[in-house]
C-alpha cells in the first residue's frame, strides 16, 4: 500500500489549485449568480490539459493515471462544483466511456478531439420519468438501414447546450427490459436534436443543465457504441467514472468549507475570544476534516484498482455514497459555524451548502447506495468482469485498447 503521491501528481494540484485561486475564485460569486462561467474557462482547462488528463497521448490526452482525474476533480471543486461538474461529464461519464467501449473509428472521431478540448462530451441517461429505475426509459431507436432513428427525451443533464457530442442511451427492443437498451453516440448539429436549459436550480447555478430532445434523429450505425443490448453495461460501467470523480469532487467542497470555517473560527469573537476557541465549533471542524480524510481514503483507492484494470463498482459506489454525504454535512456545518452570515452571499458557504445537495441525488441517490452495499455484504450482488474494461495504467496501446 502506497499513499505518496508522485511528484507528477503533486506538481498537477499545485498547477489545477493556482488556476483556481487564480482565474474561478474571484469570478465565481458573480458566476454563481448570473447562472454561467465565461466560455474561456474551457480553453483554460484544454490548455492546462485537463480535459483530457487520464486519456492516452495517442489519443490527445495527457496521458496520466487515473488518479490525476480524482486530484483534477477534488481541486476544481474547491473552486466550485460546476467545474468539477464539467470535467465529470466531459471525461468520467463520455471519454471514458469512449476509451473502455469505443472502435478505434470512434475513439478517433470523438475521443481524440475532446481529449484536446477541441470538443466537448456530455452524457443522456436519466429521463422525466426515468431517474434510479433505468429501464422505465422511453426513448428509443429504430434501425432503418445504415441509421437508427432517435425519438425521445433526456433531462437533467449538464452541459445541455455546450457539449457537442452525447452519449445517449436508448431502447433498441423494449421487450428485452434492460437487455435491449443501447448506446449511442449523438451530435449536437444532427438533424432533429434540440436542448432547453433548466432555470431556477437550487445549485451549481453557474453550470448549465437542462433537457436534450431527438426529434427523430437520424444516426449513423457506426455511432453505435458496442452490440444492441450492450447498452445498460456500457451505462453502468459509465456510472463508476461518474461517481468515481463525484466523489473525488466532495472531498474537495469538504476541503472548501474546511477553509472557510477556519477562516471565520479564527476572525470572529463571541464571548471574548476565537469562536475556533468553542468546543462546539471545533466539533464541528473535526466532523469536517474527519469527511475529508476518508473520503479520500476511498477515492483514491478506486483510482488504485482503476489504474489495475480492476472492476471497481463496489468499491466507487461506497466513495460516492459516503464522499457526498460528508461534504454535504460538511457544508451544513460550515453555514452553522458562520451563523446567520452563513445564510447570505456574503460569505461562499452557502454556496457550498446549495451545490452540495445535488452530488447526493445524481449519479445514484444515497438510497440507491445503501441497498448497493447492503446487497454486496448480504452475498445477493456480485460484480462479474465485464467483456471491455478501462485500460490498465500505464497505457499499453496495443495491449489494452
Amino acid at each position: 500500500m502506497n499513499f505518496e503521491f508522485t511528484d507528477e501528481q503533486q506538481l498537477l494540484r499545485k498547477t489545477v489549485r493556482q488556476y483556481v485561486d487564480d482565474e474561478i475564485l474571484p469570478h465565481i460569486a458573480e458566476w454563481d449568480s448570473t447562472g454561467g462561467f465565461d466560455p474561456k474557462v474551457w480553453k483554460r482547462l484544454a490548455e492546462l490539459g485537463f480535459m483530457g488528463v487520464c486519456v492516452p497521448e495517442a489519443y490527445g490526452g495527457s496521458g496520466m493515471d487515473y488518479n490525476a482525474l480524482a486530484i483534477v476533480c477534488e481541486e476544481l471543486e474547491r473552486g466550485d462544483t460546476a467545474f468539477r461538474t464539467a470535467v465529470s461529464v466531459h471525461i468520467g461519464l463520455n471519454s471514458m466511456t469512449l476509451m473502455q467501449w469505443g472502435t478505434e473509428e470512434q475513439k478517433q472521431k470523438y475521443l481524440v478531439p475532446q481529449a484536446r478540448g477541441e470538443k466537448i462530451g456530455a452524457f443522456g441517461l436519466t429521463e422525466p420519468g426515468a431517474g434510479s429505475d433505468v429501464a422505465a426509459m422511453s426513448t428509443t431507436a429504430t434501425r432503418e438501414g445504415d441509421h437508427y432513428i432517435l425519438k425521445g427525451q433526456k433531462t437533467w443533464i449538464s452541459l445541455c447546450d455546450k457539449a457537442d457530442n452525447f452519449v445517449v442511451f436508448a431502447y433498441t427492443d423494449k421487450s428485452k427490459k434492460h437487455h435491449g437498451i443501447s448506446a449511442f453516440i449523438v451530435e449536437r448539429t444532427m438533424e432533429g436534436f434540440s436542448s432547453k436549459a433548466i432555470k431556477g436550480k437550487y445549485g451549481i447555478r453557474a453550470g448549465n443543465t437542462g433537457e436534450i430532445f431527438f426529434d427523430d434523429v437520424r444516426v449513423p450505425v457506426e455511432n453505435r457504441i458496442g452490440e444492441e443490448g450492450e447498452g445498460f453495461k456500457i451505462a453502468m460501467a459509465a456510472l463508476d467514472n461518474g461517481r468515481f470523480t463525484v466523489a473525488a469532487g466532495a472531498a474537495g467542497l469538504i476541503m472548501a468549507c474546511i477553509e472557510s470555517s477556519v477562516k471565520y473560527c479564527n476572525e470572529r469573537e463571541t464571548f471574548g475570544k476565537p469562536i475556533g476557541k468553542h468546543q462546539l465549533v471545533q466539533q464541528m471542524v473535526a466532523k469536517m476534516e474527519a469527511g475529508l480524510q476518508m473520503s479520500r481514503i476511498l477515492v483514491y483507492r478506486v483510482g488504485e484498482l482503476k489504474n489495475k484494470g480492476v472492476r471497481n463498482t463496489r468499491e466507487t459506489s461506497l466513495a460516492k455514497w459516503q464522499a457526498c454525504d460528508f461534504a454535504n454535512q460538511a457544508a451544513d456545518d460550515a453555514v452553522q459555524i458562520h451563523g446567520a452570515y452563513g445564510y447570505s452571499d456574503d460569505y461562499p458557504v452557502a454556496r457550498y451548502l446549495r451545490n452540495s445537495k445535488a452530488p447526493v441525488i445524481y449519479e445514484g441517490t444515497r438510497e440507491i447506495h445503501t441497498i448497493m452495499q447492503a446487497e454486496y455484504v448480504l452475498g445477493y450482488r456480485e460484480d462479474k468482469k465485464l467483456s471491455k474494461m478501462l485500460p490498465k495504467w500505464p497505457f499499453e496501446i496495443d495491449k489494452d485498447m
